[in-house]
């Protein structure tokens, strides 16, 4: 196809590898230059056969969906367009897929009312149409730095099913009365329409309930009571979960800043506020509320699964943990999420803090979905689902469908049918996820490296993350990894690997590397083409290699 050197390109094997034979193929696409803006995720996109674009017919569906709401549906829902009815969305500053909303009230007995409102995507996304079978083929969205790839067309996503300021919508909504020990003492789930009061970002609601910019207090102050009732409700709902064993982990998320052509510039670890956790209760507990009631109804439905953890993994996580005088307690017979928290709570400030977060996370389990409940381990609920974001991901738009379902009169058969696809949906959602998130991950790594490529030879302070058989990981505060790898200690010595307590030992002097030890490191290799950044020890290096690394 007149593929050049440096050309990015797609391959289809013709012949496999065979003795002292190296497999054959022939280029079918030709993406780009290897250096050109944009190719690297595009590479991932044919990586992993990722449903970049949509099919016409699918557009065409799309298309024909009015982008205002039908006037004869709303009989049929509970009208909550009221002026004096305060609905926010908060999100990110570019988010344009909004599917939730948010109300909250102090009631006359002290309890809080949380009414969480989430876009009615199945009343325009009917089971079996093409839009439906293609928001099942993607399972979910795919958000890659750069770009994302949609479960939905965006005359849905951004247009009629997102709760746009100002906008009528319909909604599926699940109205909570909330006790002052964070307790859900009566719910409610229904079918709706609503009217967004403001859309706010995570970024003013912050400056708002701390006062840190005048400007950004005054053009919202007729709803700073609002934004305060609901910061103390979320730090009720909180304190609750912490007391059953909700797995709090300190583990910073990557924030990656590409300039206006799509390259690297930045890593940083990606800062949240409160005003992010006010959402994440409220939606984990519409996500509980939801689960539970469905779970009691015995309707057919996808929940979100995290099981308990293996015994063995604990104990080896255990073993690391005894040498800084801490333990999980657990027996085989008796794991609870508690002894996990309780042990988080233990290190939180220290040293270790961000170290012992990440192994402990190593140790879960998968979540997945499943078509039978089994409660979800991380969060310390024996209830759980996706019930609050149908724009971006399937078991949400599944779930939407079975509440409406059951609002009417259904047949024994069609519950039948339904249960059979919770069960197929379940599993096919579940791969779609590991996808997306093998996809998401390795945009990262692209990028970290990229970014990487141009610190060749300079030097930092970082934190021992991980121990292996042939050397170390190291995290920079910008939460870059690299490894180290035992050729690049510059130390005159061999040194052996202690897999039980995650430590390398000095074979002459003794000296150890421990998970959480700082040490200086200086960059010797990054290649994003490779996704793989190498560092080595600070020592003697001869400028002549750092400048052929380079």
């Amino acid at each position: 196809m007149g593929a050049k050197n440096n050309d990015k390109v797609v391959v289809q094997i013709t012949k496999y590898p065979q003795k002292n034979k190296k497999p054959e193929g022939k280029v079918i696409e030709i993406l780009g230059k290897a250096n050109q803006a944009g190719i690297d995720m595009l590479s991932l996109v044919r990586e992993y056969d990722l449903p970049y674009e949509f099919p016409e017919e699918v557009l065409n569906e799309a298309r024909k969906i009015p982008q205002e709401i039908d006037q004869n549906e709303i009989k049929n829902r509970k009208d909550f367009r009221s002026e004096d009815y305060h609905i926010f969305t908060i999100d990110g500053e570019d988010a344009k897929d909004l599917d939730d909303a948010v109300y909250v009230k102090k009631l006359e007995n002290g309890n809080y009312l949380l009414d969480v409102h989430i876009a009615d995507v199945s009343y325009y996304v009917k089971d079996g149409s093409k839009l439906d079978r293609e928001a099942l083929l993607r399972g979910t969205s795919v958000y890659m730095l750069d770009r994302v790839i949609p479960m939905l067309p965006i005359e849905l996503s951004n247009g009629i099913c997102s709760l746009n300021e100002g906008k009528d919508r319909f909604t599926i909504s699940c109205s909570m009365e909330i006790d002052k020990s964070g307790k859900v003492v009566n719910s409610e789930v229904f079918k709706s329409v609503i009217r967004v009061t403001r859309r706010m970002s995570y970024t003013d609601v912050n400056k708002i309930l701390n006062n840190l910019d005048e400007k950004v207090v005054q053009k919202y102050k007729e709803f700073i009571l609002d934004f305060k009732l609901m910061e103390e409700l979320a730090h009720v709902l909180k304190e609750r979960r912490l007391k059953d064993g909700y797995l709090n982990l300190d583990i910073p998320e990557s924030e990656i800043i590409l300039d206006e052509d799509g390259f690297a510039i930045d890593v940083k670890p990606y800062e949240t506020t409160f005003s992010n956790e006010i959402i994440e209760q409220f939606m984990l507990t519409a996500n509980e509320t939801v689960a539970e009631k469905y779970y009691w109804l015995e309707a057919p439905f996808i929940y979100r699964v995290h099981e308990t953890p293996d015994y063995d993994k604990i104990e080896e996580t255990n073993r690391f943990l005894y040498t800084i005088g801490k333990k999980i307690n657990v027996t085989r017979n008796n794991i609870f999420p508690k002894a996990f928290s309780d042990c988080l709570e233990e290190i939180k400030g220290t040293e270790y803090e961000k170290v012992i977060s990440t192994l402990i996370l190593r140790t879960l389990k998968v979540a997945k979905y499943e078509s039978e409940n089994k409660g979800h381990f991380g969060i310390a609920s024996k209830y759980y689902c996706h019930f609050t974001s149908p724009i971006r991901r399937y078991p949400d738009l599944f779930i939407h469908r079975i509440i409406s379902n059951l609002s009417d009169y259904i047949s024994e058969n069609k519950i039948a049918l339904m249960e059979e696809k919770a069960e197929e949906y379940s599993k096919i959602s579940s791969e779609r996820e590991r996808v997306a998130t093998q996809v998401e991950r390795g945009s990262e790594d692209i990028k970290k490296a990229e970014f990487m490529e141009k610190k060749i030879g300079e030097e930092f302070e970082g934190i021992v993350s991980g121990i292996t058989g042939f050397g170390m990981f190291v995290e920079l505060p910008s939460t870059v990894e690299g490894l180290v790898r035992f050729e690049n200690f510059n130390l005159p010595e061999y040194f052996e690997f202690n897999e039980n307590q995650k430590m390398l030992v000095g074979s002459r002097s003794g000296k150890t590397f421990r998970i959480g030890d700082k040490v200086k490191i200086r960059v010797i290799f990054a290649s994003k083409l490779l996704r793989r950044i190498d560092f080595e020890l600070v020592g003697e290096k001869k400028k002549e290699e750092i400048q052929n690394a380079k």
